[in-house]
């Protein structure tokens, strides 16, 4: 009995959520506007952070450390030499690639190398037999690097790290930016409702009072603002979720899926932008569920 009693005031209590949604229509646009603005601007740091996190990761994928063998190494010393790789615990794979690979590789490349090194008899080919090197952690690449420089025969060791190590740090900073850039207006937006929500309880102190004096719990009093600070929150994220679909899917067909080189990829936009698009409807209706209930908690004595 006391449960079917409970459920009958839930509907009623969405019913009057609903029905409070329309019936203080330039609050609840002025409430819904807010959200809409800001999770448009919450969307494009999330894109943005979530692709920064994309190039970070396909730079770190690619890492590729390049031993160069000495020419005087003999085929003794490069066996030897692939044993002591084998050894060191970071390293994933390892290709060996040989100087007379490399020059047919080079040739095919350019004309201008073509016919200057057609002509070189294997003896005369001055490059040098690589080995090209993943590892399985990254962040340790450097401390690799120098395990592979101290084996004997080994003339060099390069991975770009000057530059790899600069974008990366870069891209780190940009990510954390965007990152404080959503929450900030996450807070935002929530102070926002909460204010615009205060108005509306304001102006309907009058309704509250009649409802304390006929004895409602404050659970059934809080409801229907928490029911309409829900729907304010769903209404709000519509528009957003609309521009993060259309508007993503528009930019990587434009941009061909890449920015400023082949090396920067866009996230493919499914799922990904789905998952942005459930990002701000919990957003929106958290933010607003949260200001209604904040608001009639303080400034109501609830």
């Amino acid at each position: 009995m006391i449960k079917m009693k409970n459920i009958r005031i839930l509907v009623r209590n969405i019913r009057d959520g609903f029905k409070n949604v329309f019936r203080n229509i330039s609050l609840s646009i002025a409430s819904i506007s807010c959200i809409t603005v800001t999770l448009i601007i919450v969307a494009a740091a999330i894109i943005g952070s979530w692709n920064v996190e994309n190039f970070t990761k396909l730079i770190r994928d690619d890492f590729t450390i390049v031993a160069f063998v000495k020419n005087d190494a003999t085929e003794e010393d490069k066996t030897r030499i692939k044993e002591e790789l084998d050894k060191i615990k970071n390293i994933q794979t390892i290709e060996f690639i040989s100087k007379k690979d490399i020059m047919e590789e080079m040739k095919q490349s350019s004309d201008t190398f073509n016919s200057v090194m057609s002509s070189w008899s294997d003896s005369e080919n001055p490059l040098d037999d690589t080995y090209q090197i993943r590892v399985k952690d990254d962040e340790k690449i450097s401390k690799t690097a120098e395990k592979i420089k101290s084996i004997d025969k080994i003339e060099k060791v390069s991975y770009g790290e000057g530059m790899v190590d600069s974008m990366i740090s870069i891209f780190g900073i940009v990510k954390n930016v965007l990152i404080v850039i959503v929450i900030g207006l996450v807070v935002v937006t929530a102070f926002l409702i909460v204010n615009t929500i205060k108005i509306t309880i304001f102006s309907r102190q009058e309704e509250i009072e009649i409802k304390r004096l006929v004895g409602a719990s404050n659970m059934s009093i809080k409801q229907p603002f928490v029911i309409e600070g829900l729907l304010i929150g769903i209404l709000g994220s519509i528009i957003p979720i609309i521009v993060t679909i259309y508007g993503y899917s528009y930019l990587y067909e434009k941009t061909g899926g890449q920015m400023f080189s082949q090396f920067i990829k866009l996230v493919k936009p499914l799922p990904f932008s789905l998952y942005v698009s459930l990002i701000l409807l919990a957003i929106g209706v958290i933010v607003g569920m949260f200001g209604s209930n904040k608001a009639v908690r303080k400034y109501l004595k609830i």
